[in-house]
């Protein structure tokens, strides 16, 4: 399988060296690294192409690297039912650019930009309808950034007396509680067998 689809990585590179990047096979599965502005030329490619055949989208998903200048991978994920492979391409973008859509060429790709979008804020060129589709109206920020608070910004919750539903600042009641990792025995005066320390001077 392994020289499978070295042998495929090899083809599609040497087909489209003006999209692919670079090609590995890790765990049994093809990755192709991908320039974003020739990322639809090859996805039409790869379900055209008669030894490639990858007619189904699996998925569409997102990495968030912040430390890195290209903060994104833009992650896509094939399938090829006539070759029975698998293909996973990669993007990598920075935070302000925009992925062209393959809406046009995978109509499924509609709801899955639309989930990256939401949960990431990466925009896609040209999708015909590119707006939130797991978080309410008016949702401030993008949950899958590992800049974002884990409490959100603002929490939602029926009022009885305006009979509706209010949006408010996240308001902690606690503050956040320190743990020092200790042992829950530590201190106590009957210690239970199994959880001794062992004796400093005795080493």
């Amino acid at each position: 399988m392994t020289a499978a689809l070295n042998e495929l990585g090899a083809h599609i590179e040497l087909k489209r060296p003006d999209c692919v990047l670079s090609y590995s096979v890790d765990h049994g599965e093809l990755n192709v690294n991908v320039a974003p502005t020739n990322l639809t030329g090859l996805v039409e490619f790869l379900r055209s192409d008669p030894n490639c055949q990858f007619s189904s989208l699996v998925d569409i998903t997102a990495v968030d690297y912040p430390e890195r200048q290209k903060r994104f991978d833009v992650v896509y994920h094939f399938l090829s039912m006539y070759q029975n492979h698998r293909i996973r391409l990669r993007v990598s973008i920075r935070e302000e650019a925009m992925v062209p859509s393959i809406t046009a060429i995978h109509p499924s790709a509609n709801w899955f930009e639309r989930e990256v979008f939401d949960m990431f804020g990466i925009l896609f060129s040209g999708h015909p309808d590119l707006r939130r589709i797991l978080t309410d109206y008016g949702f401030r920020g993008y949950p899958l950034r590992k800049d974002f608070p884990t409490t959100g910004y603002t929490e939602v919750r029926y009022d009885e007396a305006q009979k509706r539903v209010v949006y408010e600042p996240v308001n902690l009641v606690q503050e956040y509680r320190q743990f020092d990792f200790m042992s829950p025995w530590e201190g106590a005066e009957y210690i239970l067998p199994g959880d001794e320390k062992p004796d400093a001077e005795a080493k």
